[in-house]
């Protein structure tokens, strides 16, 4: 098992209430896969830095991750594939 870092940046559209129940149906796998755990941090709405699909804001979400490499790939895959998602950035925070 390693730790990993996931931002995500959906579309400021959807409601920011239902963010966490929306995520919810894809970190299903990664709850019930063994020994992993997943801490969610939602930031809410936020400036962009530079313009992503005609949009100039975004609800950041960042998850902490404890799972295998086969699985946090697949979360990645799968976000990157939902409509709602803009951008996401999967990283391995470096371990002291």
């Amino acid at each position: 098992m390693r730790t990993y870092e996931l931002m995500i940046i959906i579309d400021p559209e959807v409601d920011e209430r239902t963010v966490g129940e929306t995520l919810e149906k894809f970190l299903q796998p990664i709850q019930e896969d063994e020994g992993s755990s997943v801490e969610v941090d939602i930031w809410g709405k936020r400036r962009l830095a530079y313009e992503i699909n005609k949009r100039f804001e975004g609800i950041y979400v960042v998850l902490n991750l404890t799972t295998s490499p086969q699985a946090a790939q697949e979360l990645n895959r799968k976000l990157g594939l939902a409509e709602f998602v803009m951008r996401t950035k999967l990283i391995r925070p470096d371990a002291k």
